[in-house]
């Protein structure tokens, strides 16, 4: 019996352990080739040891062992020309991408003195890592015109923050709101927003495809703008409207926009949220 994403071609970072192994192998459970990316060395900061290309080996053999193709390749994500040409080799022998799962990153955390490097690496790999990712994927994707999945690992931490003041906890914590801003920055424009709004896209990589405007496939809304006190900025008939809103990571929802009206008698317009 095929699997839900039997002929899907999967490109996975950090697939040597752990959550890239489960995915890649996940995936190929359900029909999926893959190409799987790891650096398989250390990074000084990192107190941790680090993937090996022995464990990269080993995805590739969990993989193959469900009668899946892999092509696996040590590349680091900060290095966009080393990435993109294990992208390349992966296209090349498995065919044009249809899942993206940026998930490589560190935590370069420990209890003893912090590397004086630990931000600017966990920075570099957890944040600039996911954006070198998704951008070399992006143009087949689109040009291919068949839609996908591009999925970006962040943290509760992306989210909440986390204790600690060392140099790498606090670089983990921004790289992994940062994280969540690529990834609502990538949905405004790649795929339908997550909020309401009126039909339309922008400029930046549009293409026609049956008749309607696409990017990477699927139709596109665009988002309304929102003013920076909260309220919503007026649209086409200069008024602000009711509408709800539904923060996709947080997972708050906002009830409409209603009026009301101050102690001096003006008329104000407030959001109430509600998780």
């Amino acid at each position: 019996m095929a699997g839900k994403l039997e002929g899907k071609v999967a490109f996975i970072t950090g697939a040597a352990r752990g959550q890239g192994r489960s995915h890649a192998v996940r995936l190929a459970q359900e029909g999926a080739d893959i190409i799987a990316v790891d650096i398989c060395a250390q990074i000084g900061s990192v107190a941790y040891p680090m993937a090996t290309p022995g464990d990269l080996a080993e995805t590739a053999k969990e993989v193959e062992a469900l009668d899946r193709r892999i092509v696996a390749r040590q590349a680091d994500v900060r290095d966009e020309a080393g990435l993109r040409a294990a992208f390349e080799a992966g296209v090349a022998e498995l065919g044009p991408v249809d899942i993206v799962l940026a998930n490589a990153g560190i935590a370069p955390m420990s209890l003893d003195a912090e590397a004086y490097e630990a931000w600017q690496d966990v920075i570099d790999v957890n944040l600039t890592g996911v954006f070198n990712t998704v951008e070399i994927a992006i143009p087949s994707m689109i040009e291919r015109g068949a839609g996908g999945a591009i999925v970006l690992t962040s943290s509760t931490a992306g989210i909440n923050g986390i204790g600690g003041s060392g140099r790498g906890g606090l670089g983990y914590t921004a790289s992994k709101h940062g994280v969540v801003g690529l990834m609502r920055s990538y949905a405004n424009y790649l795929a339908p927003a997550p909020h309401p709004g009126e039909l339309g896209a922008p400029d930046r990589g549009q293409h026609a495809h049956g008749g309607e405007r696409h990017h990477a496939g699927v139709p596109r809304v665009r988002p309304q703008p929102v003013a920076g006190d909260g309220q919503r900025a007026p649209g086409r008939h200069g008024r602000a409207g009711r509408y709800l809103q539904r923060d996709p990571v947080a997972g708050i929802r906002r009830r409409p926009l209603r009026h009301r009206r101050d102690a001096a008698g003006r008329r104000g317009v407030h959001q109430q949220e509600v998780r």
